[in-house]
């Protein structure tokens, strides 16, 4: 096929480095209401994360100044992409124009920097890569950048500025008034081809939040966007040339018309996958004079239409002008399914499984279950959760550490509580005042289409209520999404159930023991959510009990737990079906479940 877009520098190398200063998260928290002496008192445990030391970021960094390698080149696993005999494919932003990070505050750089572990130099491995700011901790990339490298002992991403990472007069690194982070996971599309460059999206999470605003991707269903002759934005720090290799110290932009799938084919031929790839610009001429193009240096940068990310710079024609040529970008709306369980799916112990949240009814001492993929692990204690009657787990602030919705029994006071990497402690404010009435309170994500998690709650006459989630712990006005929800006994949702990228939601009807499935549109009001879809009947009698977590065996589909009266917890795996068969058949997760009384 061809090479990807990444890589190809040739910038000055880099001797020595004195430390960068340390990216600091800092904690603002206002209004702090705290609980009963009782309640402030109770223990919680450490949310699992690691971050590399100031001189551990420094070293990477410098490795990957003074590398030369491409993404997707430089390992072994990589190392076929070079070509297939038909278009060497290798993208950069030629013509364009310099813009500012005020414009692009969701621009990320990634850093790859591996010594090898080895005392000479020759075999280190040092690239860099464009990303977007998806989420506070989730940067949005291309899998060629990240599938085969270590990034959490390898990878360093810097965001807060239009200009790239450089040494000083000095010697020193200097940032540009950037912040530094170290990776803590990586994603990529499980069937990203190294050889075609087919499926080439993948995501990386820090392991503390950036300041830079996000950008949301584009929709599933997302027609419009990818019309022919739509104009979209390519931002990036590639070549600016195809008779250099260097590439841009400045933040760059241009803008390229949308082209239809059969100009791609016709241009690449089986190269180019209709439906996973998307190119776009007008024909390159054959030379840099008359040619706006991404290139090497610009992948995993994004495609922007409306606001929205709708392709991540994949690849394209070597040295990226050659005559009729097309950059080549991922198309996000078919990606965004599975991408967007990646973006939420914060829990207690830092990896990519669901815990389950738990209360004990007779001592009332709350517990946090790790998920291990297909069984559950020893239990963490939160302490006394006495004064409470509801509990749900969520990430209301988006900083990629669990938070938690709980109800006061007394009052029917509503608290968002949430940890503070900055002071290692646990917080609470109050999120709705006397919520006692409230028949269900439910945060399956993102509901409105804003990027920013919601809390649904239906009250005792029966209304739906979607309460805008603002991303820093607090709610909206409420927005009436429906009425008769009264008619259920459970209704539940954390995550998206049949794989297009919006929150759902889980009803079952307390008469007939009919469990529906709500899809979300992406709306906000009584469009929030289409008709119910019958997926199941299970009466009380089969189970008294529905959690909804997330994903809780890993493989990137909201799953669904359910305990029968005799206390067996069942996981019903997601399949990401868009029918009624949005569940596999159901595996057992242990039995003395009827011992908990609170399900998070």
């Amino acid at each position: 096929m061809g090479t990807p877009t990444s890589g190809g520098r040739h910038r000055r190398r880099i001797r020595f480095a004195l430390p960068v200063a340390a990216a600091t998260l800092a904690a603002a928290v206002g209004g702090v209401l705290l609980m009963s002496t009782a309640d402030a008192a109770t223990a919680a445990p450490t949310p699992v994360r690691t971050s590399p030391s100031t001189a551990e970021i420094d070293a990477r960094l410098a490795i990957a100044l003074d590398g030369d390698e491409i993404a997707g080149e430089s390992s072994s696993k990589a190392s076929q992409s070079a070509s297939t005999g038909t278009a060497s494919v290798d993208p950069k932003i030629i013509g364009g124009s310099t813009t500012t990070i005020a414009n692009a505050p969701w621009m990320a750089q990634l850093w790859y920097g591996d010594d090898r572990g080895t005392t000479t130099t020759r075999d280190d491995i040092g690239f860099f890569c464009g990303g977007a700011v998806v989420a506070p901790t989730k940067i949005l990339t291309a899998a060629h950048c990240v599938k085969g490298y270590d990034w959490k002992a390898h990878g360093v991403v810097v965001t807060g500025t239009a200009q790239l990472l450089s040494e000083d007069a000095g010697g020193n690194l200097d940032l540009h008034g950037g912040t530094a982070r170290g990776v803590w996971r990586q994603w990529n599309y499980p069937s990203y081809n190294d050889v075609t460059i087919d499926n080439d999206i993948a995501l990386l999470t820090l392991p503390t939040p950036v300041k830079a605003t996000p950008i949301p991707m584009t929709t599933a269903g997302d027609t419009a966007s990818y019309t022919a002759g739509t104009p979209a934005k390519v931002f990036g720090w590639g070549r600016t040339s195809s008779t250099s290799q260097d590439i841009s110290d400045l933040l760059k932009t241009a803008e390229l018309p949308i082209q239809s799938n059969a100009t791609c084919s016709d241009a690449y031929g089986s190269d180019f996958v209709a439906g996973h790839m998307v190119c776009a610009g007008e024909p390159a001429t054959g030379s840099d004079t008359g040619t706006t193009s991404a290139c090497n240096g610009d992948s995993g940068g994004p495609l922007v239409v409306g606001g929205r990310i709708v392709g991540v710079v994949s690849w394209g024609v070597r040295d990226c002008v050659a005559a009729g040529a097309y950059s080549v970008f991922s198309k996000v709306t078919t990606y965004v399914g599975a991408t967007y369980p990646r973006v939420d799916d914060t829990n207690l112990t830092g990896d990519n499984y669901a815990d389950v949240w738990v209360r004990n009814s007779s001592s009332k001492t709350g517990y946090e279950l790790p998920s291990k993929g297909s069984s559950l692990g020893s239990r963490a204690s939160w302490g006394s959760y006495s004064a409470w009657n509801l509990v749900v787990q969520t990430d209301l602030d988006r900083d990629g550490f669990q938070d938690l919705i709980q109800r006061r029994t007394s009052d029917g006071d509503v608290y968002w509580r949430h940890y503070v990497p900055s002071s290692g402690s646990w917080v609470s404010n109050l999120l709705a005042d006397n919520w006692k009435t409230r028949l269900a309170i439910v945060a399956p994500g993102d509901v409105t289409g804003d990027t920013l998690p919601d809390v649904l709650s239906v009250d005792s006459a029966g209304v739906l209520w979607i309460h805008p989630g603002l991303g820093n712990g607090k709610i909206g006005t409420a927005v009436k999404a429906g009425t008769g929800w009264n008619q259920y006994n459970v209704v539940r949702g954390h995550g998206d159930f049949n794989n297009d990228g919006r929150a759902d939601l889980l009803a079952r009807n307390k008469s007939t023991g009919a469990v529906y499935l709500f899809k979300g549109t992406g709306q906000a009001g009584t469009g929030a959510f289409a008709a119910g879809l019958k997926v199941a009947t299970w009466a009380t009698t089969t189970y008294n009990v529905f959690d909804t977590v997330g994903d809780v065996n890993g493989d990137g589909k909201a799953d669904l737990l359910t305990r029968t009266p005799a206390g067996t917890l069942y996981l019903y795996k997601g399949t990401g079906k868009n029918t009624s068969e949005i569940f596999a058949t159901r595996v057992s997760l242990g039995t003395g479940f009827q011992q908990y009384d609170l399900f998070g």
